[in-house]
Order: C-alpha cells, then structure tokens, then sequence
C-alpha cells in the first residue's frame, strides 16, 4: 500500500473520506429508561472513532444499534447510504458488511479456530472451501495466531481467542468494524496483544468504532473521540483536543477520574 499522508494528530490513521455510518435522532428505551437521546453520528470512510464515558452511558448500545443488534425507537441508521434493513437476508448482508468483535470473544467452541475464521466466508459469501481457507490461514497470521489454526478455542488465551474474533471479522471483508469493549474480559498482559492488532488495522485505514476504556489507545489511534454520558453525546473531538483540553465539565469530570496525572 502506497503512503497516505498522515495529518499531525491523526494518531496515525488515514485521513477520512465519505460518510460511511450515518446515525440521525436516535432514540432507544429500555422500558423507562432512555438508553439513546437524539444521537446524531457521522462515521466516515477510513475514521477511528472511539467512544468512552461512564458506565451506563450508553455507548455499548450505541455500538449495537449500528449494527442492529439493538432496535432503535425513532431516528434513522444508515450504512454507505443505504438505511439499515428491518429483517431476513438483507439483515444478514448487512451484518456482513459490519464487523463486530465483543467483549466476550463468541467462538464456536466445538469448531478449530480455522474453521471459526471460515465459517462466515462459505455461509454467508458463498466463498469455496479452498479460498475460504486461504484466506484465513493469512488472517490469523495478521493477527498473530497462525500456529493456532487447528486448536479449539478452549485451548487458547483470552488475548489469542480475541485476536481469532479479529481475524473472523475480518475475513468477511467488512466496511467498518465494531468493537465493543474489546479488552475488557482480558487480563492486562493479554490487552496490548490485542489493541496492537487494533493499532495495525487503523493505521492500514479500516473504519472502526471502538467502545473501550483504554484512554492509551483512544489517544493514540483515533481520528475522533466522542464522549457519552446519560445516553447523549456530550462532545466529540481530536483526541489531542479531548485529552488536553475537554470542553464539558461532565468530560473533565470523567478525565479527572481516570487519568492520573
């Protein structure tokens, strides 16, 4: 891939291209309780953005909605111009578009890792057997997990057993990924292995949204940082911006707490 010019506090990521995510006045309860005030959202093309705030803050529900994990009240979601199907196969294309990597690392226990990372390409892309193989054969070594190729999941690491979800996701040739707290079930000396894959696939210019509390990475791989609190987005902006200089008392607050200076 030939060099992209990096803006200064672009944490290394591509710059950004067109509106891929589009979240306009999104609304989601919980029975009484309002999980997503009038979110209004633009992810775009080639953009690192991380969402950090309280717990409770809705920002796993946000992530969700995206790819309709969650159904959202009112508002709309749309994903590279197309509004975000109801149901049924085109519900389907669209989870493959959108890549998702949870806090739990959802393999099928009773599957290799091979044939966990296979899987998605011969169901749903109808890729053949062989290329479907190849292909995540040179996934798992992107993401360091090669030797692991015929092991269950069971006999993995946390850290190894998050980085085959990485590669699962990948190996459906997403628009943009979605992790949702990624690390946060990993013990810490498993967390770097992981958010170093991470730190590759932005600087290579993979769209992603990443719910974590991770303040390191979110300084150092995002394009934009956007904070939620109480269901709403309180600010968004560079990282450098957010870190040195938070707009919000809510923000300041939140900093104060977890960035021991």
């Amino acid at each position: 891939m030939s060099e992209v010019p990096v803006t200064e506090n672009a944490g290394g990521a591509a710059p950004a291209g067109d509106p891929l995510v589009v979240l306009d006045k999104v609304n989601k309860h919980f029975g009484a309780l309002h999980v997503l005030q009038d979110i209004n959202l633009t992810i775009r093309r080639g953009e690192v953005v991380v969402v950090i705030g309280p717990s409770g803050s809705g920002k796993s529900t946000l992530c969700r909605t995206i790819n309709r994990l969650e159904t959202i009240g009112t508002g709309s979601i749309a994903i590279d111009g197309k509004p975000l199907p109801q149901e049924g196969r085109e519900l389907a294309r669209l989870r493959a578009d959108v890549g998702m990597v949870f806090q739990s690392f959802n393999l099928f226990a009773h599957k290799t890792v091979l044939e966990n990372v296979m899987l998605g390409q011969t169901k749903v892309r109808k890729t053949d057997k062989a290329a479907a193989e190849k292909k995540a054969r040179t996934l798992l070594d992107r993401v360091g997990v090669g030797a692991q190729a015929e092991k269950y999941p069971a006999q993995l690491s946390g850290g190894q057993q998050q980085r085959v979800a990485i590669a699962r996701a990948l190996a459906m040739d997403p628009k943009v990924m979605l992790f949702d707290e990624p690390t946060s079930a990993l013990d810490p000396e498993m967390i770097n292995e992981v958010l170093e894959v991470m730190q590759q696939l932005a600087r290579e210019g993979m769209t992603m949204v990443v719910v974590t509390h991770e303040m390191g990475f979110a300084r150092s791989a995002a394009n934009r940082v956007v904070f939620m609190a109480d269901g709403k987005i309180i600010e968004e902006a560079e990282p450098t911006q957010f870190f040195d200089n938070p707009r919000s008392d809510r923000a300041k607050d939140f900093l104060s707490k977890i960035l021991h200076h």
